[in-house]
Protein backbone atom coordinates (compact mmCIF):
# COMPACT_ATOMS: atom_id res chain seq x y z
CA UNK A 1 0.00 0.00 0.00
CA UNK A 2 2.80 2.39 0.93
CA UNK A 3 4.74 1.85 -2.31
CA UNK A 4 1.58 2.21 -4.43
CA UNK A 5 0.85 5.50 -2.69
CA UNK A 6 4.39 6.71 -3.40
CA UNK A 7 4.01 5.88 -7.11
CA UNK A 8 0.69 7.75 -7.25
CA UNK A 9 2.29 10.69 -5.44
CA UNK A 10 5.15 10.89 -7.95
CA UNK A 11 2.76 10.70 -10.92
CA UNK A 12 0.57 13.46 -9.48
CA UNK A 13 3.66 15.57 -8.76
CA UNK A 14 4.93 15.30 -12.34
CA UNK A 15 1.49 16.00 -13.78
CA UNK A 16 1.11 19.03 -11.48
CA UNK A 17 4.46 20.39 -12.68
CA UNK A 18 3.42 19.94 -16.31
CA UNK A 19 0.04 21.61 -15.82
CA UNK A 20 1.59 24.59 -14.03
CA UNK A 21 4.21 25.04 -16.75
CA UNK A 22 1.56 24.96 -19.49
CA UNK A 23 -0.37 27.84 -18.00
CA UNK A 24 0.22 31.10 -19.77
CA UNK A 25 1.78 33.71 -17.57
CA UNK A 26 1.66 37.45 -17.99
CA UNK A 27 4.76 37.47 -20.16
CA UNK A 28 4.25 34.13 -21.88
CA UNK A 29 7.36 32.53 -20.42
CA UNK A 30 7.78 28.77 -20.51
CA UNK A 31 4.22 28.18 -21.70
CA UNK A 32 4.97 29.81 -25.05
CA UNK A 33 8.31 28.06 -25.35
CA UNK A 34 6.79 24.60 -25.11
CA UNK A 35 3.71 25.38 -27.15
CA UNK A 36 1.43 26.66 -24.44
CA UNK A 37 -0.20 28.97 -26.94
CA UNK A 38 -1.47 25.90 -28.79
CA UNK A 39 -3.43 24.91 -25.69
CA UNK A 40 -6.09 27.37 -26.81
CA UNK A 41 -6.51 25.42 -30.03
CA UNK A 42 -6.74 22.10 -28.22
CA UNK A 43 -9.24 23.06 -25.52
CA UNK A 44 -10.86 26.00 -27.26
CA UNK A 45 -11.02 29.50 -25.91
CA UNK A 46 -11.65 28.30 -22.37
CA UNK A 47 -8.25 26.66 -22.00
CA UNK A 48 -7.38 28.81 -19.02
CA UNK A 49 -10.34 27.49 -17.05
CA UNK A 50 -9.50 23.90 -18.00
CA UNK A 51 -5.89 24.34 -16.88
CA UNK A 52 -7.01 26.09 -13.69
CA UNK A 53 -9.34 23.21 -12.83
CA UNK A 54 -6.64 20.64 -13.63
CA UNK A 55 -4.22 22.52 -11.39
CA UNK A 56 -6.72 22.55 -8.54
CA UNK A 57 -7.45 18.82 -8.89
CA UNK A 58 -3.74 17.98 -9.03
CA UNK A 59 -3.01 20.19 -6.02
CA UNK A 60 -5.74 18.52 -3.98
CA UNK A 61 -4.43 15.08 -4.97
CA UNK A 62 -0.90 16.14 -4.07
CA UNK A 63 -1.96 17.35 -0.62
CA UNK A 64 -4.01 14.22 0.06
CA UNK A 65 -1.14 11.91 -0.89
CA UNK A 66 1.31 13.98 1.20
CA UNK A 67 -0.86 13.72 4.29
CA UNK A 68 -1.54 10.02 3.69
CA UNK A 69 2.17 9.24 3.30
CA UNK A 70 2.97 11.18 6.47
CA UNK A 71 0.33 9.35 8.51
CA UNK A 72 1.31 5.92 7.19
CA UNK A 73 5.03 6.50 7.73
CA UNK A 74 4.49 7.75 11.29
CA UNK A 75 2.58 4.59 12.17
CA UNK A 76 4.87 2.31 10.21
CA UNK A 77 8.29 3.19 11.55
CA UNK A 78 9.68 3.80 14.96
CA UNK A 79 12.67 5.73 16.04
CA UNK A 80 16.09 4.17 15.63
CA UNK A 81 16.75 4.97 19.27
CA UNK A 82 13.91 2.63 20.29
CA UNK A 83 15.64 -0.31 18.57
CA UNK A 84 19.02 0.17 20.27
CA UNK A 85 19.57 -1.75 23.49
CA UNK A 86 21.48 0.28 26.02
CA UNK A 87 23.59 -1.80 28.41
CA UNK A 88 22.87 -1.18 32.05
CA UNK A 89 25.69 0.06 34.25
CA UNK A 90 26.96 -2.75 36.46
CA UNK A 91 27.99 -2.19 40.03
CA UNK A 92 31.68 -2.41 40.73
CA UNK A 93 32.76 -5.85 41.93
CA UNK A 94 34.53 -5.95 45.29
CA UNK A 95 38.27 -5.89 44.94
CA UNK A 96 39.80 -9.32 44.72
CA UNK A 97 41.92 -10.28 47.70
CA UNK A 98 45.53 -10.74 46.82
CA UNK A 99 46.78 -13.99 48.35
CA UNK A 100 49.87 -13.68 50.49
CA UNK A 101 52.41 -16.47 50.40
CA UNK A 102 52.46 -18.58 53.57
CA UNK A 103 56.15 -19.41 53.64
CA UNK A 104 58.87 -18.82 51.14
CA UNK A 105 59.94 -21.90 49.21
CA UNK A 106 63.48 -23.12 50.03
Amino acid sequence: MYSILIVIHVIISLFLIAVILLQAGKGGGVADTFGGSQMQNMFGTKSTTVLTKLTAVCAIGFIVTCISLAVISSHKTKSIVDNVSIPQATTAAPEAQVPTPAEPVK
